[in-house]
């Protein structure tokens, strides 16, 4: 089914924007894979080309464009009908921009199987896309599992992930048949086995600690032996499971997996990872004649939230893991395991917009406060582990000098601060349009019920037309989930 013909909601029909002419658009995905490579003239499209090629623009959706009165479009709609019409805070995703970037990570990784992160951010028509476009999926709880298979994905072509997978999580699993599920301590060997029925196997992998440190933040790095996820290859867990997965006779060991954490910016951690797994391989084959034919490096792809910021060039990584992976296997007499990797943050983390109204505007001796109507409920990443943003003024040009300020939430927490030390235009007032860009991931999926504001909607975007995704969490929802006394 081409991405033009996914249902729409009964509440918002698609609505042509005024814009469309206004700002240029990219090809459509159902011209093909390589349509959005390359423009009629030759040019590649915005988000194909370097950050320096696109300016202040260059952390935004590739359809990013100006248009006057300082507002931008994305996906061919002014950011201020969309305020106008959805309200705000509003989350804006870029469906194009989703779409390229699946290609992109097919075309980075060849003969890879690529299985999208949900934790990231799920629904139903990101499912659409990510199925269409030809990857699979990697889930972390029935209720992401649920949502993948019932939406009509193939659970053949979904990963189980989890630390403490729940048995509601492992029997909705088996129940819907899915691919892969990775397994994460070896308490958990003997239950899935047990769970699974008579006559049949599941497919397994084991997450290993390789013992390497990497990611932008302690609290996202997963790669070490210091933290809650998979076995470590230095104290022989991972050793142990493998000998006791393979005395189950209702699973089926596959291969190996591992992730290192998250916002990781350079190759050289993955091309230790795979050193150090292919090792494990070669023991593996040593110990009980057994050559595993995969292994999953996981994800973590890092991206930039503020311009400057460093990015993990994919493609540069698929070919040196590759030829890592090669060069490993040869020296140690194993056949090549086929790659998996799991981008979630890198595919849908650029294509996403968040739009806020600014509430307040208070100077404080040195400190300029402008608080927004959202904050950590809708966005918790920079209190948890100090993410940085780049908000932006939109809809209203501004002769006033720009000044240093601080972003701030409407909930009732010091540290409820959306974006530090950014600068704005020194007339900055209440009612102004703030967009916020990188806004794709662990937005939505993290967002709280605090202070009970109720979640903002997810709007996709494209070629001009706007649909309501998920739609705004009102009183009535919350209200509902209260039984009473």
């Amino acid at each position: 089914m081409s991405h033009s013909t996914l249902p729409r909601t009964a509440q918002e029909p698609v609505v042509p924007s005024p814009a469309t002419a206004m700002a240029p658009t990219t090809a459509s995905p159902a011209a093909g894979p390589d349509a959005l490579l390359t423009s009629p003239e030759g040019e590649p499209p915005a988000a194909a080309r370097t950050p320096a090629d696109r300016g202040p623009l260059a952390i935004w959706p590739g359809s990013a464009a100006p248009l006057c009165h300082d507002d931008i479009a994305v996906g061919g709609v002014p950011l201020t009908e969309l305020a106008d019409r959805f309200g705000t805070p509003a989350y804006v995703l870029d469906e194009d921009e989703v779409r390229h970037r699946c290609r992109a990570y097919l075309r980075d990784f060849p003969d890879t199987d690529v299985y999208y992160a949900a934790k990231a951010f799920l629904c139903r028509a990101l499912v659409h896309w990510v199925q269409e476009e030809g990857l699979g999926l990697d889930v972390c709880s029935a209720g992401e599992l649920e949502l993948a298979v019932t939406t009509g994905f193939p659970p053949e072509r979904i990963v189980l992930h989890g630390n403490a997978k729940s048995p509601a999580d492992l029997q909705t699993a088996l129940r819907l048949g899915v691919g892969r599920i990775v397994i994460d301590s070896t308490s958990e060997i003997a239950r899935l086995a047990a769970a699974v029925p008579a006559g049949s196997r599941q497919k397994v992998l084991i997450r290993v600690v390789p013992g390497i440190a990497a990611g932008g933040h302690a609290k996202i790095r997963t790669g070490t032996d210091d933290q809650k996820f998979g076995l470590s290859i230095a104290d022989g867990s991972a050793q142990h499971a493998v000998t006791r997965v393979l005395a189950q006779p209702r699973l089926q060991l596959v291969g190996l997996h591992c992730h290192l954490g998250s916002q990781i910016t350079t190759a050289k951690p993955y091309l230790s990872a795979v050193r150090r797994l292919v090792g494990l391989l070669a023991r593996v084959r040593e110990q009980h004649g057994v050559a595993l034919p995969e292994l999953d490096l996981g994800g973590g792809h890092g991206i930039a939230y503020r311009p400057g910021e460093p990015v993990l060039d994919t493609a540069a990584l698929g070919a040196k893991v590759r030829a890592e992976l090669a060069s490993s296997c040869a020296a140690a007499g194993l056949p090549v395991p086929r790659l998996a990797v799991e981008p979630g943050r890198a595919i849908v983390g650029p294509a996403g917009v968040v739009l806020y109204r600014v509430l307040s505007v208070k100077r404080t001796g040195a400190h300029t406060f402008v608080a927004v109507d959202g904050g950590m409920s809708d966005n918790p990443r920079p209190a948890l582990y100090g993410v940085r943003y780049a908000p932006r003024l939109v809809g209203r040009g501004s002769l006033a000098a720009s000044e240093p300020v601080t972003v701030v939430g409407r909930h009732c927490e010091a540290g409820d601060v959306l974006a530090t030390d950014v600068r704005l235009p020194g007339d900055i007032r209440p009612g102004d349009l703030l967009a916020v860009p990188v806004a794709g991931a662990y937005h939505l999926s993290m967002a709280s019920g605090y202070n009970l504001v109720g979640r903002p909607p997810v709007i996709a975007v494209t070629d001009g037309h706007a649909r309501l995704l998920v739609r705004r969490e009102s009183l009535a929802d919350i209200q509902g989930r209260d039984v009473g006394l």
